[in-house]
């Protein structure tokens, strides 16, 4: 067996040559390598934060808390027993909890044990106060300095004692923070003035008043309340102050309350530093296993455990919220990957085509296709190595890793494609066969290679129609059954499917052209018209250009959703620039609210309306539940033309018995005519007549809106406890009320400064000025392919009088269809395929919306996608023109010359 030698002069000569096509080539791959090896990467750190985000600003949510009742005790004599030990049943619980948590051990900070009494009402003073009797302890005390008295105390040490079930309140000593004595007006020995929910007295007693020694202790979160007041807690206009037990107090304070009115509770909260990806899935499932263990029956009262969390929730959200985001990137990084290939085969064709001669010249004088193909084999690997090298360590340094499977496509593209090119060229060239001169002989062959290309036409097709089909019918979501790489596929499969498309038409179009253009009596446009079917008929540029120009359009598109998404989420979630939720004991100070918010400065609109969630609801006989909203129609619907949210119809007058009202169903179900009924409490049910589709209030999907006037007709009372405002003055206008505040403004931006939308935003445009330099390069390259031809043709044709102004529009006739194409098809591809790919992205899930984001079309920017196209053509006419001016007549002249 003969081993293939290597000419090594021929390989560092062509080297040397075609040092500039090499350089592109390695310049792409370093490029596709730095964006598809880091953005998996970043994206994997990026999903972390999420989590640790979402799981830091769910607050109290995220917390794993378990609850027990104490044991029963009942006395002999039929009273109650005082326990001394009651913080030792505390420790008791930690103990057999710690025992339990199993994976979630790891991640959850100390725990804090916990009590909390029932709502009490102080009566001094005109402003509502609430009070809470609270016991705490953890990892750190909490420590406190006593300034001023002691620390509460036991009321009897008497051991065994038993309380009758009808004894006076039995005293209760607490401590209180420097801030709570000073707003109460109390010190150590005073005693508080409360009452519980039945107006029952209680007998509290302040024993000191403490500092803490570190307020930011995490015992202190449980119960904030202790430290300084907290406004809001037990409702709008209510201020919450709490009052610290000792474990010498805590017996008394079971004693002034009835057995289940003061549950000992263990509270765990996660460390959001700890957290991860990859641990969250082992938390969500540690977290329902728990949940499953919890008892709600038990012989011994002491082992009947509740467990309570939303952090399994908390962490699904943002699970959903990170496959939507890996969805989209893998999108965005499989239009890159596409594209690249296409530039590297045609930077590969090209390159053949300068060094067509010399492989010819090489296989004549007896160099084999193996040692060719092995020689170029080795000059391709090296080029794509020492590349994607230098990208791998941009990859390390800035993304401190390298996603290896993305980089494959284009690695093997680089390597294979030079040299799978240059052996064909070198066979071609050298080979034996001649054209058969039998016309059938020539027609079953040319009928073979439009079989071929039509097999890998179809095969094309085939992929973006699967790839399509999984997309609409299973989204890219795990949690909907669906996969992410192949439907991520289906936007840049869908866009090379319409090039492929445009590849049949565009030479059908030219030879059109040119048929015109020969029955015109200009020359110039047979000339130019004559180039232009001879370049359309080149798969690759054309391919090329309509996919990048078609998928930077898409890329600029998902920006633009996901910015309006934004933006529309946020005022569907508030329903105006600002929202304000008013409690049961401020119902009556609304009307006066609203007229003074009206008059403020800046402010628009302020409209009042009643917002009852989960409002009972007939269709039918089928109860559905639904967000019922009482407001004057007319005012909310100049409100709603003041905002860019959908619009509200007008509501007729009652004509009958039942109520005109706007319903809106997220399943469509109820329509114009259908009856619904508003069940009610001691009275008769509401009848409601559907003659319209209301908006979705505050991001509602289930809404049933009526006017107050006609529910006031029918005797119902509305006590409007939502007021909802217009206008820049919106923020200040609500400031200091007593009210729930939201405001539309903060939430939209803490929602675009998100780890995962922040890094999908600039993704998609990095994505977008990759595939347009890419396209560029592209351009460039279809052109340099064409350029001996075309300087060839305009040459010779300048010896027989073209002047040179006419042989720049000659060549820019040539170039100009392959412009056009990826100006104004590629981009109207990428829009086309942004509308039908879109929806099942969810990109819903990171606007913070309830339904998909609707499509928003950049046209400005997609217009300079295709503007920038077109420059290429004078870009690159005017750099050949400038070449050809240092080019001989003699070279023009000479036979064969190129």
């Amino acid at each position: 067996m003969i081993r293939p030698a290597l000419h090594w002069p021929s390989v560092r000569g062509r080297a040397r040559a075609d040092a500039g096509p090499l350089l592109l080539s390695a310049l792409v791959v370093v490029v596709v390598t730095i964006l598809g090896g880091s953005v998996p990467v970043l994206l994997r750190t990026t999903a972390d934060k999420a989590v640790q985000e979402a799981v830091r600003q769910s607050g109290d949510d995220a917390d794993v808390q378990v609850q027990a009742r104490w044991e029963w005790d009942d006395g002999p004599d039929g009273g109650r027993l005082r326990t001394p030990d009651s913080a030792g049943a505390l420790h008791d619980l930690r103990d057999r909890s710690l025992d339990k948590l199993g994976a979630l051990r790891s991640v959850l900070l100390p725990p804090v044990e916990y009590t909390e009494s029932p709502y009490l009402k102080i009566l001094d003073g005109t402003e509502p106060r609430s009070f809470r009797m609270n016991y705490l302890a953890g990892p750190s005390g909490p420590a406190v300095t006593w300034v001023s008295g002691t620390a509460p105390k036991a009321t009897s040490d008497e051991p065994d004692l038993e309380v009758p079930f009808n004894a006076p309140p039995w005293p209760v000593q607490v401590g209180l923070s420097e801030t709570s004595a000073k707003t109460l007006g109390v010190g150590p020995g005073d005693r508080i003035k409360i009452e519980d929910v039945n107006h029952t007295p209680k007998d509290v007693r302040v024993s000191g008043v403490f500092r803490p020694v570190d307020p930011d202790a995490a015992e202190w979160r449980a119960a904030p309340w202790l430290l300084q007041p907290v406004y809001g807690q037990d409702g709008a206009g209510i201020t919450r102050f709490g009052g610290l037990l000792s474990a010498q107090s805590l017996p008394d304070a079971r004693l002034a309350f009835s057995q289940d009115e003061m549950p000992r509770i263990i509270r765990f909260s996660p460390d959001p530093s700890l957290l991860t990806l990859d641990s969250a899935n082992r938390i969500v499932s540690a977290v329902i296993a728990l949940k499953a263990s919890s008892t709600t029956s038990s012989g011994d009262r002491s082992l009947e455990e509740q467990w309570s969390t939303q952090l399994d929730f908390v962490l699904r959200d943002v699970q959903d919220q990170i496959d939507a985001a890996t969805a989209q990137a893998s999108v965005l990084l499989t239009a890159v990957i596409v594209v690249a290939v296409l530039i590297l085969l045609l930077a590969a064709q090209l390159l053949v085509a300068r060094r067509a001669p010399a492989l010819t010249v090489a296989r004549q004088r007896g160099a084999s296709l193996t040692s060719l193909g092995l020689e170029l084999l080795l000059e391709s690997a090296l080029v794509t190595v020492i590349s994607a090298a230098a990208g791998v360590l941009v990859c390390v340094l800035v993304a401190g890793g390298v996603s290896w499977g993305w980089l494959l496509p284009v690695g093997l593209a680089a390597i294979l494609a030079g040299p799978a090119f240059g052996v064909a060229a070198a066979y071609r060239a050298t080979r034996d066969r001649r054209v058969p001169a039998n016309r059938s002989a020539r027609k079953i062959g040319e009928r073979t290679a439009a079989l071929r290309r039509l097999t890998l036409e179809a095969a094309v097709l085939a992929a973006a129609a699967v790839a399509l089909t999984l997309l609409r019918q299973h989204g890219v979501l795990p949690s909907a059954g669906g996969t992410v790489l192949l439907p991520a596929a289906a936007p840049a499969l869908g866009v090379l499917t319409g090039a492929v498309v445009m590849l049949r038409l565009l030479p059908l179009v030219t030879g059109l052209t040119l048929r015109q253009a020969l029955r015109s009596t200009r020359p110039l446009a047979v000339f130019g018209a004559a180039r232009a079917a001879v370049v359309s008929s080149r798969a690759l540029p054309v391919l090329a250009l309509v996919t990048a120009g078609g998928l930077a359009s898409f890329a600029l598109t998902v920006t633009s959703t996901t910015d309006r998404g934004l933006t529309d989420g946020a005022w569907r979630s508030v329903g105006a620039d600002a929202r304000l939720q008013v409690a049961n004991e401020g119902l009556a100070k609304v009307p006066a609210m609203v007229k003074q918010i009206a008059g403020s400065p800046g402010v628009h609109h302020a409209v009042a309306g009643q917002v009852q969630d989960q409002a009972p609801v007939v269709v039918g006989d089928t109860s559905r539940p639904a967000r019922l909203v009482i407001v004057d129609s007319a005012a909310y619907r100049e409100l709603l033309a003041d905002t860019p949210l959908p619009q509200l119809p007008e509501l007729p007058g009652a004509s009958g018995p039942a109520v005109p009202a706007l319903v809106r169903y997220a399943d469509g179900d109820v329509h114009p005519g259908d009856q619904l009924r508003l069940s009610r409490k001691g009275a008769p049910a509401l009848t409601f007549t559907a003659v319209g589709t209301a908006p979705p209030v505050d991001g509602a999907q289930d809404v049933v809106l009526v006017d107050a006037a006609a529910m006031t007709a029918t005797g119902y009372t509305v006590e409007p406890d939502t007021v909802w405002i217009t206008g820049p003055g919106a923020a200040a206008a609500s400031a200091g009320r007593d009210a729930l505040v939201t405001l539309r403004q903060p939430l939209e931006d803490s929602r675009r400064s998100a780890a995962l939308v922040t890094g999908l935003i600039r993704l998609a445009w990095a994505t977008a000025g990759t595939l347009l330099a890419l396209g560029l390069l592209g351009f460039a390259l279809g052109a340099a392919a064409g350029a001996p031809a075309r300087w060839q043709t305009l040459s010779r044709l300048r010896t027989l009088g073209l002047r040179t102004g006419e042989a720049r529009r000659v060549a820019a006739g040539e170039l100009l269809p392959l412009a056009l194409v990826a100006a104004v098809v590629g981009p109207l591809l990428g829009v086309l395929f942004a509308r039908v790919t879109l929806g099942p992205l969810a990109l819903r899930l990171l606007t913070g919306q309830s339904e998909n984001p609707v499509l928003v079309l950049p046209w400005l920017m997609i217009g300079v996608v295709g503007v920038l196209f077109l420059v290429m053509v004078v870009v690159v006419v005017s750099a050949e023109a400038a070449a050809r001016r240092r080019r001989r007549l003699s070279e023009v002249l000479r036979v064969g010359g190129a």
